[in-house]
């Protein structure tokens, strides 16, 4: 029964001494000998007010991403290129070092021959089919290492998210460097008078104008047979 003759059974001194001492210790410090709150509490809160007030001044960490985009290191391995010659000519000549270089499976190449009249790389052969698995991909950078044409880097593109399992398999025509200005598409001869050890030494600079006469000549021809 309850001091007042009803309802629950109230503390008895017998209980009150066998509460645990944290919890003795934390009703002295609420509670004053008026059974009102304490003024030693506020200490601590002040204390918690201080942890708000400091973080208020340190630096914004959180990136407003995709709206703002952090920049990557110098050195970061993001998205695969196939890089081009000055004069448009790729450098990928099919050894397919890169796919036996690579540990998860994730390249797979098919090389075939240039033809005189078809050339794609200064060399024999040409990178026919180029294929990249980013379902496979663990981004080491061992086929880079490997490419003996730097024909292959990785760029600082991340950005790989898509909705198709089957949209993350690039293809050649995916992963081939845009054309820059003085590059003419392949296929087309090499520069006159030059080797294929010309332009890796970069004796190379840009497409000649008979390289250019010749890019017009076949496009006109291929569209001459459309219609």
């Amino acid at each position: 029964m309850g001091p007042d003759g009803g309802g629950a059974p109230g503390p008895t001194p017998a209980r009150a001494a066998a509460a645990p001492a944290h919890r003795r210790r934390y009703d002295r410090r609420i509670d004053d000998a008026d059974g009102g709150p304490s003024v030693i509490a506020l200490p601590t809160q002040l204390k918690g007010f201080g942890v708000t007030f400091s973080t208020m001044f340190k630096k914004v960490v959180t990136e407003q991403y995709p709206e703002e985009k952090k920049p990557t290191a110098p050195r970061f391995h993001g998205r695969h290129v196939l890089n081009r010659h000055p004069d448009g000519l790729e450098r990928c000549i099919g050894c397919e070092l890169c796919a036996w270089a690579c540990p998860a499976d994730a390249i797979y190449v098919e090389g075939a021959d240039n033809a005189v009249d078809e050339r794609y790389s200064p060399g024999e052969r040409y990178g026919r089919v180029y294929q990249i698995n980013y379902l496979r991909c663990i981004f080491c950078g061992l086929c880079i290492e490997a490419c003996p044409t730097r024909a292959l880097t990785m760029s600082n593109e991340y950005e790989l998210a898509e909705d198709s399992r089957a949209k993350l398999i690039y293809e050649k025509q995916d992963l081939l460097g845009p054309l820059l200005p003085g590059m003419a598409p392949a296929p087309h001869p090499m520069v006159e008078g030059t080797s294929d050890e010309d332009y890796y030494k970069g004796h190379v600079s840009r497409a000649t104008p008979a390289q250019e006469e010749y890019v017009a000549a076949r496009d006109a021809a291929a569209d001459e047979a459309g219609r």
